[in-house]
């Protein structure tokens, strides 16, 4: 390692995979980078942490920065050094989720972000590609045992709207009763009493979150 290396001070990030399910699958929110490192790519959004506010503020800031939306399900990912290979840095990484109809993306060219399937994914900068899959594991394993789908429903939704966010986060089809009859089980969801009809079907029921704060089971 050179002496200049050696004494630089890294910089230290923060970054965020902002996933939604859109359209049946399971998208993350890039932005192209418009200068060096790494310019003409594609990566997750991010900011420098200043050293004054707190990495979880740094964090809320590039979500309302990204998607105009506030007070999302935040949960920090990991923490990583050597991301970016052009420099000494460290990472702390985020997980954010978002139900797609509030999001209100900036309108700008430079930098400007967009919504990519993360099975279809661009080149990527800085080892993101790292990131999004293990962020996609730690949504996809807490699944089982959390609430967290509700960051990426509305406040009412359907049995079969639930049925497909789990199966764009898990990227596989699940059996529609046994799915059905576990998530009534857990206490996780509950009936609002009211109905939405969708096309020539009868009307179906829409359910909530108990909670649409982070629960465990």
């Amino acid at each position: 390692m050179s002496d200049a290396r050696a004494s630089s001070a890294p910089v230290v990030a923060a970054i965020v995979a902002i996933f939604a399910v859109r359209d049946g699958r399971l998208h993350v929110l890039l932005v192209h980078r418009s200068g060096p490192p790494e310019e003409d790519t594609w990566a997750l959004p991010g900011g420098r942490w200043d050293g004054v506010e707190t990495l979880e503020a740094a964090a809320d800031r590039v979500l309302a920065r990204e998607t105009g939306v506030q007070d999302l399900y935040l949960e920090q990912l990991f923490t990583a050094s050597g991301l970016d290979g052009a420099q000494p840095s460290v990472a702390v990484a985020y997980i954010a989720l978002v139900e797609p109809s509030t999001v209100r993306l900036r309108q700008e060219e430079a930098w400007r972000p967009a919504w990519f399937p993360v099975d279809d994914l661009p080149l990527l900068a800085f080892k993101n590609n790292e990131v999004i899959d293990q962020a996609v594991r730690r949504v996809g394993a807490k699944l089982d045992y959390s609430n967290i789908a509700y960051g990426l429903l509305p406040e009412q939704f359907t049995l079969r709207d639930l049925q497909t966010t789990y199966e764009a986060i898990l990227r596989k089809d699940l059996d529609r009763r046994n799915f059905r009859k576990r998530m009534i089980s857990t206490g996780l969801i509950e009936p609002t009493g009211a109905t939405r009809r969708e096309g020539a079907h009868r009307p179906a029921a829409l359910y909530r979150f108990a909670s649409r704060e982070p629960v465990v089971l």
